[in-house]
């Protein structure tokens, strides 16, 4: 992933709605939640979540697909797993970020390293 192709996830996620909806497909797994509970669950317009879910959608964020009457939208973890790794290999200094992939699950890791220190507790200072 470059910047020109971060650039339309970042904007598509830079509203409230949208990144509130997206965080909930992201806990909602692989089976994805149908736009009335995700409607439900935002407090928010139907119609007016339709426009999110597309705007979304047009950025690759997020998958739908149909199931029976119900249209379910799921978020796109392949995209998010490159936006993600994208910032931390492009953004990050490795002295802060690292990303390495676990050879026994095949998952990506990322490894943030504390990098400011914490106040000294009273208890400490003794």
């Amino acid at each position: 992933m470059d910047v020109k192709d971060a650039i339309p996830l970042f904007d598509a996620l830079s509203q409230e709605t949208r990144l509130s909806a997206f965080r909930l497909l992201v806990q909602a797994g692989a089976q994805g939640l149908p736009a009335g509970a995700l409607s439900e669950r935002l407090g928010t317009p139907q119609n007016t979540l339709s426009f999110h879910l597309s705007h979304l959608s047009n950025a690759g964020i997020i998958q739908s697909r149909r199931e029976g009457r119900s249209i379910i939208y799921s978020a796109n973890y392949e995209v998010m797993h490159r936006l993600i790794s994208f910032m931390v290999k492009d953004c990050c200094s490795d002295e802060f970020a690292s990303i390495h992939e676990d050879k026994r699950s095949g998952c990506s890791i990322i490894e943030l390293a504390d990098c400011c220190e914490l106040p000294e507790t009273k208890e400490e200072k003794q």
